[in-house]
């Protein structure tokens, strides 16, 4: 349900989300415009406010219960950017909040646990929505493993050497008996999600994912690298496993990234993998794939480490 409300210079759109009626603030400002050339379709506050509400039930268990940095561009994507992690005080009093401890203090960190924050997040021309990979109750331990495969500027092949690094990821993790499950991050490159039990600590796991990308580099050192310097990677494919940290973040599954077309991150299956190109998903389309359910019977089943890291130790002995 929806209503417009210009009265008094006003322009303002009421939705309804959840149990909630959330106020969109002028809805037909342009957040994404066309392409320079003319091409492509641009998108208003207002289709990405429908956005969300329409991806809410399939986006809304992967950020449940987990702190969020809040990319906002107020002025749409070609205008300045503001990473939020810190909730202003001016947030309705219904969001949830969680304070977590920095290294000189605490921030006190917007969760999206409904419907009405994330419509009420699209009003404030938050676009991406970067999440931790734990959650409130236990956020010194991840219950989510992300391996970020980020393709050289210089590559010839582009998602093709993506893909390539996914296969022999997802093989390695394979062996290891770690299900694992691919998202597009609505750029160029690909994450690959592990599930946890929540039962080690960011540390542990960063070691983890670290001694598994080193392993795929020594079997594939022309190809891959885990150096954190783009001058030190040459037209390799960089296996980054830096989100595996405390405080660091992921963009999230189903949310807008802040590029031209209104591109989205997409869970996929590995059936998926030979797609065309990262980007077929836009806030157009992509209420498809939710439906679809890509991830349907994995993410529910975290997985401890202890066992994986025998046979992993056991295959870099080898």
């Amino acid at each position: 349900m929806e209503h417009d409300d210009k009265s008094g210079g006003r322009d303002v759109r009421t939705v309804r989300a959840g149990r909630r009626t959330i106020e969109v603030h002028r809805p037909d400002k342009v957040l994404f415009p066309p392409d320079e050339d003319g091409g492509g379709k641009e998108y208003t506050k207002a289709d990405l406010v429908a956005y969300y509400r329409s991806v809410a039930a399939s986006m809304l268990p992967h950020l449940r219960g987990r702190p969020l940095m809040l990319e906002r561009h107020p002025d749409g994507v070609n205008g300045p950017l503001f990473m939020q992690n810190n909730t202003p005080a001016h947030y309705p009093e219904w969001i949830t909040r969680v304070e977590v401890p920095k290294e000189d203090g605490t921030v006190c960190h917007t969760v999206c646990d409904d419907s009405a924050t994330l419509a009420f997040l699209a009003d404030q021309a938050c676009l991406t929505l970067h999440r931790w990979l734990a959650r409130r109750e236990q956020f010194d331990r991840p219950d989510l493993m992300v391996f970020d495969l980020d393709p050289a500027d210089t590559s010839r092949d582009g998602f093709g050497t993506v893909r390539e690094a996914a296969r022999w990821l997802g093989e390695l993790l394979g062996e290891l008996r770690l299900p694992s499950v691919l998202m597009t991050t609505g750029s160029r490159g690909l994450h690959v999600v592990v599930p946890l039990n929540g039962r080690h600590g960011f540390d542990e796991v960063r070691a983890f994912a670290r001694d598994a990308a080193e392993l795929l580099v020594a079997e594939h050192p022309d190809r891959l690298t885990t150096a954190a310097r783009k001058q030190d990677r040459g037209d390799r494919l960089y296996l980054d496993i830096q989100r595996n940290a405390y405080a660091q973040t992921a963009v999230a599954p189903f949310t807008v990234r802040a590029r031209p077309g209104a591109p989205v991150a997409v869970p996929i299956t590995w059936e998926q993998l030979d797609d065309p190109g990262p980007r077929r998903w836009t806030i157009a389309n992509a209420a498809d794939q939710a439906r679809a359910r890509p991830w349907s019977g994995i993410t529910g089943r975290g997985r401890a480490l202890g066992p994986a890291r025998r046979r992993l130790g056991a295959l870099r002995g080898s």
